[in-house]
């Protein structure tokens, strides 16, 4: 599973993570967001900037939890920006808290920051490098290694906090030893770190885990931490804390010059001035979160980050690490890091190309490039390359879909014979049809802003604001006019407004009526039809009456006749 994930059905042509990656390692497929893991640093902006909640995180909880199942130790590495960010009376509250989990100790990544603080200092007093920037945050590493590799001398070659204090970790408790790393940074949990914890958990695990368990912190006995000797090193999670540190622990002067950047916008403006080489001689504290970890992406923080770092600011301490105190094999492990060049080859479209891409949304020339920002990118240009790099879709141009729609409804509403209006709630028309000349004998634009009520009746569109259930295919006339028509009004609550639909059938009920009339005439007429055949066959009845009558006389007689003759023969005989 991927660090960060996305949650299909909830991610929806938003574009807000797209806006607010400064690497741009999202990428569009029908609509929905998808990270593109060889480009992103991890900063985890998009988790913060997503409105649906439609990103989530892979957790550690589940590993670490079999960890505890197993034999071996398992130890956690604390973030020192646990002192801003978790509630407690003491320190100490926090570290019996934590070992109520399970773990056999809790111990400050603080530790880790000492012996880093001091390998820079080392580098400040060598100055060899002509620029120094640090590389004690791994979303700052990512970005370097795969967005700047040219600047790749630069980085100072010192592991991770986290890396270093695993090592120092296994030094101590042994190489079985599990370590776990808790903090508020999601880049942590990339498992391709040359040196990396066993399981990564954030503070939201963390606090999510306690409030499982029951535990709270402020309620707990305090166990006090051993690494109150480690002076400005616990400021690392404060921008411009590493700076303190580093300050507070050399012991000559160096020919650099000094300073700190955080949030990654910033940081790539300092990058870009240093490929332009217009800064040089420097050491650079660099930070991917504005303001340090302490405004991570998973801090769970409940207070805002101005009032922790000012409570930091007042309550850490200023002097240098007092490293005798740490354990000899735990001041003994290698910090080196060297870095690699992780930069993407990507394919840069041509001039022909891009011009086609944005000739296709509707910009044929350069007055027509908004550069609104609207689809995630800067400019418009930036959006037709990553089109053309399959990094963007064609219809994530928001201002381009918009006069596509309105052409397209615009056009609808012109060739339709039919009047339709959009009319709000107080019977006023937004909207119309050119079909309303033919209707009301004014144009379009005379039209809209006018009220309906003088132009036609109300009351079926007032019944309907009123119902909010829409009435179809009603007949209404309108004499004066000489119309007959078919209304349609369908309520639309989205915006509180109908749609008047008026449908001209005065030919057609005149057709109709002609049709009823030769209907009528033939009805007539093969009434009389019918009349006469029963006249006729009345008189065919009569006559055939007369006729039979006749004939039964005729035969009676002829019958009578013949029975006397053949009486007399008989007689004749005897």
């Amino acid at each position: 599973m991927p660090i960060i994930d996305f949650k299909a059905a909830m991610c929806k042509h938003c574009y807000k993570c797209v806006r607010g990656c400064e690497v741009k390692s999202i990428m569009i497929r029908n609509g929905h967001a998808y990270i593109m893991p060889n480009r992103c640093i991890l900063c985890g902006q998009c988790l913060l900037n997503c409105p649906q909640s439609a990103k989530r995180v892979s957790g550690g909880l589940s590993k670490v939890k079999e960890f505890l199942k197993g034999g071996a130790p398992v130890v956690l590495s604390l973030s020192s920006a646990y002192i801003g960010l978790f509630p407690y009376k003491s320190r100490g509250q926090v570290k019996a808290a934590l070992k109520k989990l399970g773990f056999a100790d809790v111990r400050d990544s603080a530790e880790a920051a000492a012996l880093a603080t001091g390998e820079y200092v080392k580098l400040l007093e060598q100055g060899e490098m002509e620029n120094i920037i640090t590389s004690a945050c791994p979303s700052i590493v990512d970005l370097i290694e795969i967005h700047y590799p040219e600047l790749i001398p630069y980085m100072a070659p010192v592991l991770l906090p986290s890396g270093i204090h695993t090592r120092m970790l296994k030094a101590s408790y042994g190489e079985d030893a599990k370590v776990v790393f808790a903090g508020p940074c999601i880049a942590e949990k990339k498992k391709s770190r040359a040196v990396a914890p066993d399981a990564v958990l954030t503070f939201e695990e963390i606090r999510d885990w306690l409030s499982e368990e029951g535990i709270e912190i402020p309620s707990c006995e305090e166990e006090a931490f051993e690494e109150r000797h480690l002076g400005a090193n616990l400021r690392y999670p404060v921008s411009g804390g590493l700076l303190t540190a580093v300050e507070e622990t050399k012991r000559q002067r160096d020919r650099y010059r000094k300073f700190y950047v955080s949030g990654v916008k910033d940081c790539q403006e300092v990058c870009e001035a240093m490929k332009t080489g217009e800064v040089k001689g420097c050491f650079i504290e660099m930070n991917a979160c504005h303001g340090g970890c302490i405004n991570g992406p998973a801090t769970a923080a409940e207070v805002s980050s101005f009032k922790v770092k000012l409570d930091l600011e007042e309550m850490l301490p200023r002097g240098a690490a007092y490293l005798s105190l740490l354990k000899e094999e735990e001041r003994a492990v290698d910090t080196a890091k060297q870095f690699s060049d992780r930069s993407q080859k990507e394919r840069i479209p041509t001039g022909e190309e891009i011009r086609e891409v944005l000739k296709k949304t509707g910009k044929a020339g350069p007055e027509q490039e908004l550069n609104c920002g609207a689809c995630g990118y800067p400019t418009c240009r930036e959006k037709a390359v990553a089109v053309l790099q399959n990094k963007a879709e064609l219809n994530m141009c928001i201002p381009y879909l918009y006069d596509r729609a309105r052409s397209m409804s615009h056009l609808v509403m012109d060739a339709s014979p039919n009047l339709m209006m959009v009319v709000d709630e107080d019977l006023k028309v937004l909207e119309c049809s050119a079909a309303v000349e033919k209707y009301f004998g004014v144009k379009p634009e005379e039209m809209k802003g006018r009220e309906l009520g003088g132009w036609m009746e109300t009351d079926e569109v007032e019944e309907v604001f009123k119902t909010h259930t829409s009435i179809h295919s009603r007949r209404a006339l309108s004499p004066e006019r000489g119309f007959v028509v078919f209304q349609n009004i369908a309520y639309i609550p989205e915006g509180n407004f109908v749609i008047l639909t008026l449908m001209d059938v005065t030919r057609e009920e005149a057709l109709a009526k002609q049709e009823y009339e030769k209907k009528k005439a033939t009805i007539n007429l093969a009434q009389k039809v019918i009349y006469k055949q029963m006249m006729v066959a009345q008189e065919i009845a009569g006559l055939l009456g007369e006729t039979t009558a006749e004939t039964k006389t005729t035969l009676t007689k002829l019958c009578s006749l013949i029975e006397d003759e053949k009486e007399g023969e008989v007689r004749t005989w005897g």
